[in-house]
């Protein structure tokens, strides 16, 4: 068991290791990129990438306040959804209703990796392995991607 000190320091040595191993790595357009904290250049739509002592995620995640627009751009995703997995390889998890941490509604599409955990180092490479490619992917798909959401922007 951690101390609440403990959870934080691992938790940012881990994004600080993850950040400087992808800090070199250009974006899909050869721009600098906060793999990290990925700005999506659109309001309510994140890249989110999330460990635990449990399990890790990444995804998109839909956060708009008004349901019917979260869900706008739920089926918005959904028609580029073959550009999604032709990008990232794989079929993702689609969840039109979820709740995140905060208890706040949500829409997601994600990926998970069970077991995982962050609190480990010894998982680290594992954790950055998952992290890696999937932000990578979500990147290049978001090059081309991110032009089907024009007109709710």
């Amino acid at each position: 068991m951690y101390s609440k000190t403990e959870v934080a320091q691992l938790r940012q040595a881990f994004w600080t290791t993850f950040g400087q191993y992808m800090q070199p790595i250009p974006g899909a357009e050869g721009e600098r990129v906060n793999w990290v904290n990925y700005k999506t250049g659109l309001k309510h739509v994140y890249f989110r990438l999330h460990a635990d002592a449990r399990h890790a995620t990444i995804g998109i995640e839909l956060t708009h306040p008004d349901a019917g627009l979260r869900e706008l751009f739920f089926e918005q995703f959904r028609e580029v959804r073959p550009l999604l997995e032709e990008a990232t390889g794989e079929a993702w998890r689609w969840e039109p209703e979820a709740v995140n941490e905060s208890g706040q509604p949500v829409a997601r599409i994600y990926q998970e990796l069970r077991p995982a955990n962050l609190f480990n180092r010894d998982d680290w490479p594992q954790l950055i392995s998952f992290f890696k490619p999937r932000i990578m992917a979500l990147d290049a798909f978001w090059s081309t991607g991110q032009y089907a959401f024009d007109e709710l922007r």
